[in-house]
């Protein structure tokens, strides 16, 4: 089913996920969708295998980690999530050598912590992975002063955005 993409998320410099200055970076981009949902694509590496031409469960865990995170932003765009709890469940291998899609929704959402669960979704559309998954509300300014107060995180991101998606 296709999509209009609605507005494409920020990324960062330096996180593993979507850091643009990180070399071992997945260059993971993120798109909210008109259905409320965000989707994320990937784009792995060698550096990201398992077993050969697999990608490593944990790679696939720090993606729905954050996809799912970030999907609470569609609603409230200043909430950040600090992951409290992470459950995966894998089904089938992820290969490395085509960009990994994975969606993500929002399932509750309180004025402290929310829930989501997300999907690592293959080229030929079977669910790879499914996790489900618990954050804390914190905003940038607090999570940036446990780091020295350096919230530079937020980078725009100025690659083109696709006019929508098909999932």
């Amino acid at each position: 089913m296709k999509y209009k993409v609605q507005r494409k998320q920020f990324v960062s410099k330096n996180c593993f996920v979507c850091g643009i200055e990180n070399h071992e970076s997945l260059k993971t981009k993120f798109y909210e969708l008109e259905n409320g949902e965000l989707m994320s694509t990937s784009h792995p590496t060698p550096t990201h295998q398992s077993y050969p031409d697999r990608m490593h469960g944990g790679i696939i865990s720090a993606i729905l980690d954050e996809v799912i995170g970030r999907a609470i932003m569609i609603e409230d765009p200043q909430a950040w999530g600090v992951t409290v709890e992470l459950n995966i469940k894998y089904k089938k291998p992820v290969p490395l050598d085509k960009p990994v899609r994975a969606i993500a929704r929002i399932t509750r959402n309180t004025r402290l912590i929310f829930e989501g669960t997300g999907e690592i979704i293959l080229e030929d559309g079977s669910i790879a992975a499914t996790g489900y998954a618990k954050y804390v509300k914190m905003s940038i300014e607090k999570i940036a002063q446990d780091t020295g107060g350096d919230n530079s995180v937020i980078i725009e991101d100025t690659t083109q955005a696709p006019d929508e998606v098909e999932i």
